[in-house]
């Protein structure tokens, strides 16, 4: 009922808002709740407060600062509403100004790549190419990079894996942006120039099926089609007619702190460890549940407390870490954590080919 009060859970239901969110935006000073547990610390919403967290989430979703919010919120309800519109229209005026500076540099950008003397355009031939690959190792490197593949459909370069071939080895590599996942397997029967193809998730997810109990399988790439055979069946298909980003450039990092961890009791502590709500923007517009990590003097890392001071902390999408620590198969792996802007390594002690990169995620306040 509209008159009850409600749990924080029924809010975040009822308002758009999730439940990491409302716990940030209590702690901000936003919208803080008519009553708190003294025993649990449970949240509980009075019934105003529901069209609050309605017009919060609209506001976030318009990209307001903080800032703002918290005036129109507090203006919202009064008999003078004057200041309010001039908010909203003001960070119109913002978006529609960003809007139009973006569209001039991006129109200069299209120019460029216009006037280039040599387009983009991934390594293809005429010729087709054959590969013998370690079918159990191919596995492992799909396993490996499966996690970080894109499904947003304005990115179609990001919905696949990419497959590149280099001096007897094939590299696979997968991002969606917040996160990028590396692996490679010896590969032989090409000595010629670099090859790279992007294959289509469900095409990789169909190869992967293919290489349970097989010792040897061949890839086969003949212009834009694609073709997995192990034992007596295949996979085949077209390859992405669109650019993978040059990944070389996006994971040559400076040298982080090192720490080597236990990964059940690591992702045992991520599991049940704080968490807080981040202003995530950059990661599809969505509040996230953030693991802070930091070095302990010791050399270790930790998932920090909330409200604890950290002098360079790392957040990062928790969910992310989990999936890496997953995809990571291994009973230990090492983490390195650079600046909190930089991204946090997720490696393999016994394979410097295989490792993910998460982007970290902004910490407000």
């Amino acid at each position: 009922m509209e008159n009850e009060m409600r749990s924080i859970g029924e809010t975040a239901r009822d308002s758009g808002l999730s439940v990491s969110a409302l716990r940030f935006y209590d702690r901000a000073g936003v919208l803080v709740p008519d009553r708190v547990d003294p025993v649990s610390g449970y949240r509980w919403y009075g019934p105003g407060q529901l069209d609050e967290a309605r017009l919060l989430a609209r506001l976030r979703r318009a990209g307001m600062p903080l800032a703002d919010v918290r005036l129109v919120l507090a203006g919202w309800s009064g008999p003078d509403t004057d200041l309010v519109r001039q908010l909203l229209e003001a960070h119109l005026r913002r978006l529609e100004q960003g809007l139009s500076a973006a569209r001039t540099e991006f129109s200069a950008l299209r120019d460029l790549l216009d006037h280039r003397e040599n387009p983009m355009t991934s390594p293809r031939t005429t010729v087709p190419v054959r590969l013998t690959v370690s079918a159990p190792a191919l596995a492992a490197a799909l396993d490996a990079v499966r996690f970080a593949a894109g499904a947003d459909p304005q990115l179609p370069m990001l919905g696949g894996i990419l497959f590149d071939v280099e001096d007897g080895a094939l590299r696979l590599v997968a991002t969606d942006r917040y996160r990028m996942a590396v692996a490679r397997a010896d590969a032989d029967g090409h000595d010629g120039p670099r090859l790279q193809v992007t294959v289509p998730t469900a095409l990789a997810d169909a190869m992967g099926a293919l290489l349970d109990g097989e010792e040897q399988a061949r890839l086969v790439v003949d212009g834009d089609r694609v073709t997995l055979e192990a034992g007596d069946r295949q996979a085949a298909g077209r390859c992405l007619g669109h650019d993978f980003p040059d990944y070389r450039r996006l994971v040559r990092l400076r040298a982080g702190r090192r720490a080597e961890v236990d990964v059940p009791a690591f992702r045992e502590a991520v599991l049940t460890g704080p968490v807080r709500a981040g202003e995530v923007r950059e990661q599809d517009g969505a509040p996230c549940d953030l693991s802070v990590l930091e070095v302990s003097e010791d050399g270790s890392v930790t998932v920090a407390g909330e409200g604890a001071e950290v002098r360079e902390p790392v957040a990062v999408n928790r969910a992310y870490l989990l999936d890496a620590l997953a995809a990571g198969a291994r009973e230990r792996l090492v983490l390195e954590l650079g600046a909190p802007t930089a991204p946090l390594a997720v490696r393999r002690p016994d394979d410097e080919h295989t490792f993910s990169l998460l982007m970290p995620v902004r910490l407000d306040g």
